[in-house]
């Protein structure tokens, strides 16, 4: 079953300083929980981001334990969304959709992620009983570290 967390919140920035920040995968680790061990193991010589960019990463989403993840950005419209979706890694399905609306207050930035746990039925239960409340975490845990970097 397909699942959909979406999550919105004002930044008082301009679009280039939101878009140099959420477009490069190195600055992941800077709003993931540090107890997920989010690790970037892509080397980029820029963070410019592209279609069709690969990204390789080391998260421990459940009981320490050590996962390699890779994502690919399918879509991306400079300084308005970007899209990243799940190659390899712990879910069926992952679609993170990034928007940034410009305002008169700076920068709405939009997530809204598509997943789906793999196993059905028992996937179902280990969402309903641990993944939910996690994926809801991780994105309190980034409202709260961006509140702090854009709204201080």
């Amino acid at each position: 079953m397909k699942h959909r967390l979406y999550r919105e919140q004002q930044l008082n920035c301009d679009i280039e300083t939101a878009w140099i920040f959420f477009s490069a995968a190195n600055n992941l680790s800077k709003i993931t929980p540090k107890e997920m061990n989010f690790i970037v193991l892509t080397q980029f010589e820029d963070d410019e981001i592209y279609e069709g960019m690969l990204i390789d990463y080391f998260v421990s989403p459940l009981f320490g334990i050590k996962m390699k993840w890779q994502t690919e950005i399918i879509q991306v419209d400079f300084h308005k969304s970007f899209t990243d979706f799940q190659k390899k890694g712990p879910y069926k399905l992952w679609h993170h959709h990034h928007e940034f609306i410009q305002n008169e207050n700076g920068i709405l930035m939009k997530d809204t992620v598509d997943y789906e746990l793999p196993l059905g039925f028992l996937g179902e239960i280990v969402h309903s009983l641990m993944v939910k409340k996690k994926v809801q975490d991780i994105f309190d845990y980034r409202y709260k570290v961006l509140e702090e970097r854009f709204n201080k």
